[in-house]
């Protein structure tokens, strides 16, 4: 999905600061003096991570992303020009550009999830969430965007729902799932019909005493 930038938006903050320079100082130690644009990746997931933090207290609440007065601080840490950050922020689809929901859900359509039935899960969303791709629910606890692999191709069809994978879902799963989310009620990630890993469905089918011995069997 094609992000859009725009810097004069409303919602863009004027200011930007980081609250933890300790942290900001730990990326910048992790490369060597001269190479400190190679800290613009970590430094903008912690701008995002942040600002997600700031969203989950605000009313309504909304979920993270990298404003443009956040780009050019880390353009004046790392001392390049802010074009480079930007660059950066818009080559990668988990850098966001304008405010997200609390839950921003992102649905695998490639083409493992869909022979499994991703269409099923775009389906429940909309109809659950009543907002097709893109959008951001009114109450501003979820965001639906439909993304390529996220890469757990054999748990098909999945989706990704901030920091989690669910996999193995079903249109009543993807459901439940939705509505424990809209309630504060405790999520579990991963396969939402018991696989463990990435094994096959019916369980194990090769080294079953190691499986055993590791209770997973």
């Amino acid at each position: 999905m094609k992000k859009i930038f725009d810097r004069n938006a409303p919602y863009q903050p004027e200011s930007f600061t980081f609250r933890d320079p300790e942290k900001v100082g730990e990326i910048l130690a992790r490369y060597p003096k001269g190479r400190e644009r190679s800290a613009i990746m970590p430094l903008l997931d912690l701008a995002q991570r942040q600002v997600a933090e700031d969203g989950a207290e605000s009313n309504p609440p909304y979920g993270g992303w990298v404003p443009a007065a956040a780009m050019d601080e880390i353009a004046r840490i790392v001392n390049e020009p802010p074009i480079s950050v930007l660059e950066v922020a818009s080559f990668y689809s988990m850098y966001h550009f304008a405010p997200t929901g609390k839950y921003l859900i992102q649905v695998c359509t490639t083409t493992p999830c869909w022979l499994r039935g991703s269409d099923d899960i775009v389906g429940c969303c909309k109809d659950r969430l009543g907002i097709g791709m893109g959008e951001t629910t009114a109450d501003g606890l979820f965001s639906l965007i439909e993304v390529e692999c996220l890469g757990a191709c054999v748990n098909a069809p999945m989706a990704q729902v901030n920091d989690d994978y669910y996999e193995d879902l079903t249109r009543e799963s993807m459901g439940a799932l939705i509505d424990d989310l809209a309630e504060g009620r405790p999520v579990r990630p991963g396969s939402q019909a018991g696989r463990k890993c990435s094994m096959a469905i019916e369980g194990p089918t090769t080294l079953l005493k190691k499986a055993r011995e590791k209770g997973v069997a």
